[in-house]
């Protein structure tokens, strides 16, 4: 099973002045973890064109950020920017277009670990009233949809990260040719992701929300089973597009879910029969030490053993409501 790493040193130029949580270290802790596996022999990306960004977000957001970076600033009280941060923003969306085109090309698994991450950024910055854009800038994996969708027709992007993919479900909302689906714990950062947010007119259906409760743990497996692999087999895209976070696992601190090493190696393995376009989003401590090495280890094994899990009441319920509402557009 082909693998690779897009990956480039001017990552880590996105940097704080003090202390904040999305920082340069976390890359490193992913970084050595691919060590570690002996999966490190990085692909250097290059930045795309300016007019790239455009594809996804509007020209007075792309002005602001880029208006921004000559001197370090905040955003807003959770996002920062830095001298570093516009050439690495340009370099993340040449990673994830990269990682499309070598999946397409070639099969397997390309990982784009990339920063600043991009999956609460919206089309004009903050999306569906988030009060923050929690760490991200531009939009990775939503560009990586949309040059997955020009090369191939359609896409699917599945979003495991802790917290709700507001920016990408807000880009793509009236896209009926972009499936979005997106597991996340309810009630946390940034207050969206519900069951009944299905898509705008035309594309009802295709944005389908997978709101799981506080201390899920192996629960996901359940829902995973329940409501992405369902959707997965009949949507049947050539390509998925993986907002990977590892923020859910067991110890990291901005997340009460709980998540251990069996999830993530049950979804690589369910994965292992996609080409799969994976861009890097949270995981700041133990769920990148171990949470991405078992995501990709389990795809490269190809090995899906059945996993029984016996869920909580809540989970049971969260995924009843889930197929419920989806059912009236897919065969679940």
């Amino acid at each position: 099973m082909a693998f690779s790493v897009i990956y480039s040193p001017v990552f880590l130029e996105h940097k704080p002045e003090n202390y904040h949580p999305e920082n340069p270290e976390r890359l490193l802790r992913a970084v050595q973890a691919l060590k570690n596996l002996g999966l490190w022999d990085p692909i250097e990306p290059q930045p795309v064109p300016e007019e790239e960004l455009l594809r996804v977000h509007s020209k007075e957001y792309v002005e602001l950020v880029r208006g921004r970076g000559g001197a370090f600033s905040y955003l807003d009280p959770d996002t920062y920017v830095s001298p570093g941060t516009w050439e690495a923003a340009l370099t993340a969306f040449g990673a994830s277009r990269l990682a499309v085109e070598l999946t397409l090309e070639r099969k397997g698994l390309y990982l784009a670990l990339v920063r600043p991450p991009g999956h609460h950024a919206g089309k004009s910055g903050r999306a569906f009233n988030a009060p923050t854009l929690g760490f991200c800038i531009f939009n990775n994996a939503t560009y990586a949809a949309k040059v997955a969708e020009e090369l191939s027709g359609k896409v699917l992007v599945i979003d495991f990260d802790a917290h709700h993919g507001n920016g990408t479900q807000e880009i793509l909302w009236d896209d009926p040719n972009a499936v979005h689906i997106d597991l996340h714990e309810h009630d946390i950062y940034p207050w969206s992701g519900y069951e009944h947010e299905v898509g705008g007119k035309g594309a009802e259906g295709t944005k389908i929300n997978v709101p799981m409760p506080h201390y899920s743990g192996d629960d996901f497996i359940y829902a995973w089973n329940e409501v992405v692999l369902p959707v997965l087999a009949e949507f049947k895209p050539r390509l998925v597009v993986v907002s990977a976070g590892f923020d859910g696992f067991l110890g990291e601190n901005l997340t009460t879910l709980r998540l251990s090493e069996l999830f993530f190696a049950y979804a690589g393995s369910t994965l292992s029969r996609y080409p799969l376009a994976v861009i890097f989003e949270g995981g700041y401590s133990v769920g990148l030490e171990k949470g991405l090495p078992a995501f990709i280890k389990g795809y490269l094994s190809g090995e899906i053993r059945e996993v029984p899990v016996s869920p909580s009441y809540e989970a049971l319920r969260t995924v009843t409501r889930v197929r419920e509402v989806i059912g009236q557009w897919w065969d679940i």
